[in-house]
């Protein structure tokens, strides 16, 4: 097979679309300004047969695009008005901080509430079930008690924000944080970040020697080695944390210089280097991302998947390629989102924050949000009395077709149950 034509349709998106037409729905374009000076461009949908909705559903994701999100049609024939609200950091999360992203959100939801929404429903699809889950454990807490700094250090500005609370919660095949997904998927084998190919065999879940079986044969990791790789996973994490720390405590330390009053009496070729040191943005460009044993081994967390990863249907190869999980990142960006040990966007540290209804949608094939290592944390977490859980065990990541699959069966399938409940809690 080449590498050159392995599948990369998660990164297009191609699979968040309308799916149907909306009739006379009516989109209105959102551009809202944060309160800490970002632009934040969405979408607002209302149907026709209620355009002044007072229960609208919010939909948002860290980086894809969600304006024309396929559960909408759905929610705008029953008379639901639909937010599809993108983040500052569409289509790149290099530098995305989540304690940011929560600004975002609060913007949305103002202008909500300004145009006559009492309700919100917040629809977490994928990412966006651990960036609301965030979300609303700080819009819950008190503004001195929210968050002040990020991981890496950077002014969040949560305690002089309005953060408007959700009303309900539906996690649609969601994850519990991109973090807790690079514990699972980071190769722990890369022994050099500057060199991804010096590998440690010893735990490189793709040598023979370890189990490996050619794709698209299942393989059974020994119980040992399955151990030894789970917690090299978080040692190279912490690597990483440690990496992204010190870029950052270099440039604080030299800003620290540049402001002292003896800077002027520096040397010149000194004060240059220092005023260097300072200004360096730091890139972190982490290889070799898809290495979940899950892909390779599915007796790990069993499901009623297929072979591979979200990304590949051959993770041993695409592993070396340039399309993965946090692939290029900043310091900032890397520890607030994608570091399991640091981001706060960890559902296992927000679920406690929804009380509110909620429901856990999981989507039997999906080949990176898994029953166990996501579907049964986020079920452990959330406080929610009003509680379900709704397994699909057909149905793929983004509820899409299937190669050779036609007429939207898994979608339809999920939208004749989402509508009546929320309906149910939500009469219009």
């Amino acid at each position: 097979m080449s590498t050159q034509k392995l599948p990369n349709t998660f990164w297009r998106g191609t699979k968040i679309r309308f799916r149907e037409p909306i009739g006379d729905a009516t989109g209105q374009p959102v551009g809202l300004d944060t309160p800490d000076g970002a632009r934040v461009r969405g979408a607002y949908w209302t149907p026709g047969n209620n355009p002044a909705p007072r229960v609208a559903i919010i939909a948002a994701h860290p980086r894809v695009d969600f304006t024309e999100h396929h559960a909408f049609p759905a929610l705008l024939r029953a008379g639901y008005g639909c937010m599809g609200a993108n983040m500052r950091s569409l289509n790149n999360d290099a530098d995305c901080l989540h304690e940011k992203l929560v600004l975002d959100i609060g913007a949305y939801m103002i202008w909500l509430k300004e145009h006559g929404v009492e309700k919100i429903i917040m629809l977490g699809n994928s990412g966006g079930g651990s960036l609301f889950s965030f979300y609303q454990s700080q819009a819950k807490s008190a503004p001195e008690q929210r968050i002040k700094t990020s991981p890496g250090g950077r002014r969040t500005q949560l305690e002089n924000a309005e953060l408007i609370p959700g009303d309900a919660m539906i996690y649609m095949a969601a994850h519990a944080g991109q973090g807790l997904i690079i514990n699972e998927v980071i190769d722990p084998a890369v022994i050099d970040e500057g060199d991804p190919f010096k590998t440690d065999p010893d735990l490189d879940m793709y040598n023979p020697c370890n189990g490996f079986k050619p794709a698209p044969a299942w393989t059974e990791y020994a119980a040992d080695f399955v151990d030894r790789y789970r917690q090299a996973q978080l040692a190279r994490v912490h690597r990483l944390d440690v990496m992204a720390h010190e870029f950052l405590d270099a440039a604080r330390s030299a800003a620290a210089i540049h402001g002292a009053e003896t800077f002027a009496e520096l040397p010149d070729e000194m004060q240059r280097r220092i005023s260097q040191r300072e200004a360096f943005e730091p890139v972190m460009v982490i290889y070799r991302t898809l290495a979940n044993l899950s892909y390779t081994d599915n007796r790990l967390d069993p499901s009623p998947r297929a072979y591979g990863s979200l990304i590949s249907p051959r993770p041993d190869i695409k592993n070396f390629q340039r399309a993965g999980f946090a692939r290029i990142m900043t310091p900032d960006g890397w520890l607030s989102t994608w570091s399991g040990l640091s981001s706060n966007a960890n559902i296992e540290k927000t679920g406690h924050s929804v009380t509110e209804p909620a429901l856990v949608i999981e989507a039997g094939r999906d080949l990176d949000v898994y029953p166990k290592a996501h579907g049964q944390r986020i079920l452990n977490s959330v406080a929610a009395k009003d509680l379900e859980h709704w397994d699909f065990p057909d149905a793929l990541h983004y509820f899409e077709d299937g190669e050779g699959e036609s007429g939207n069966a898994s979608l339809n399938a999920l939208m004749a149950r989402l509508v009546p409940w929320v309906q149910a809690r939500f009469p219009l």
